[in-house]
């Protein structure tokens, strides 16, 4: 349905004209735009496709709901982690409470997080709230290479000056804390999977997991040898588990954030395979090519049309060419009658 539109300035100091906006059922807006010899923009149509006003997203409540209870078996055996591995003296314990420590702030963040990215877009954030899942995620990652750091240095610590341990008491927590553990996963397990929100969390629960297996393994090789120094070098195994899943969800998820292109698509490809697949298209440029969340796709390009071609035609078949061979579901378009005009450098990205 046609609204009008004020005139807006546009980048590079191009100026618009009116807007046509056609709504369909998907998520994503395919953007005509079909410039003259100067630098002047007459708009053609502009085809938003998303689920109703705004971009609105919906999250899984399942996930939400399984965030909430591994947060608070998390959260409640903390405290009993924390108490017995003061009393017991073992390394292996109060790292796993510290962890889990950050596990009950983790959870807490990623429910948070999950609840604000349903909220729908507004004028100050068109795209809506979903890449604060990112952001969790992001944050997750950094706390668990902060808490590997820790329990490396305190294991070092241990060696050169090691302290009594009472294998009874941190034996007895830890098999209870393996039990707490293996319920949070299993729960987690069940939830949204490739979500780095809900996997960042997966990895802080997965990190105690390991963390109370050691300390058993740990508590009955002192039982049966009296040695030591087993619960310092356990806890660096474990921490060093930890350390390949916080690298990972940290790199990927500040990937997304500095938007960079996802890692399965080719921008200098996707270029060739649209001036293959889409009459019309005399050539490609200007591609840029990032992600919202790990799931929502955004592509903008410029497309220089051939003799005759229709622009409308043109971009809407640019855009449905893309959400459905490649699954992007934001897709800017600019139409341009003539070759880029710019230094070569510039036209091709």
């Amino acid at each position: 349905m046609p609204h009008d539109h004020p005139p807006k300035s546009a980048p590079h100091g191009h100026q618009h004209g009116a807007h046509d906006h056609q709504h369909g059922d998907h998520h994503g807006h395919a953007h005509g735009h079909d410039r003259g010899h100067g630098h002047k923009h007459d708009h053609g149509d502009h085809s938003h496709d998303h689920g109703g006003p705004g971009h609105s997203h919906d999250r899984p409540q399942g996930s939400e709901r399984q965030l909430l209870i591994a947060f608070i078996l998390t959260a409640g055996f903390m405290f009993a982690e924390v108490i017995g591995g003061l009393i017991s003296g073992s390394l292996a314990l109060i790292a796993d409470a510290g962890h889990m420590l950050t596990d009950a702030a983790s959870l807490a963040l990623a429910l948070f997080a999950l609840r604000i990215s349903r909220r729908p877009s507004d004028q100050r954030r068109s795209y809506g709230y979903g890449r604060m899942q990112v952001l969790a995620a992001f944050v997750n990652g950094i706390s668990l290479v902060a808490l590997v750091t820790w329990i490396a240095v305190e294991a070092a610590l241990r060696l050169f000056k090691p302290v009594p341990v009472l294998a009874g008491p941190m034996l007895a927590i830890a098999v209870l804390g393996l039990l707490v553990n293996l319920a949070a996963f299993w729960i987690l397990h069940r939830g949204e999977r490739g979500n780095l929100n809900v996997d960042g969390a997966m990895a802080h629960v997965l990190g105690d997991l390991l963390g109370s297996a050691a300390a058993i393994v740990a508590a009955l090789v002192i039982m049966a040898t009296g040695w030591t120094p087993v619960d310092p070098l356990l806890s660096v195994l474990v921490a060093g588990l930890i350390l390949r899943t916080a690298l990972r969800i940290t790199r990927e998820s500040g990937h997304i954030l500095l938007q960079g292109a996802p890692t399965e698509l080719d921008p200098t490809q996707l270029e060739r395979e649209v001036r293959a697949a889409v009459p019309g298209v005399a050539g490609v440029h200007h591609v840029h090519l990032w992600s919202l969340t790990p799931d929502e796709r955004i592509i903008t390009l410029h497309a220089v049309l051939g003799p005759d071609a229709d622009g409308d035609q043109v971009t809407a078949a640019i855009a449905n060419f893309l959400r459905s061979s490649r699954g992007i579901g934001h897709v800017t378009v600019q139409i341009e009658r003539q070759p880029c005009a710019e230094p070569e450098h510039r036209c091709a990205g």
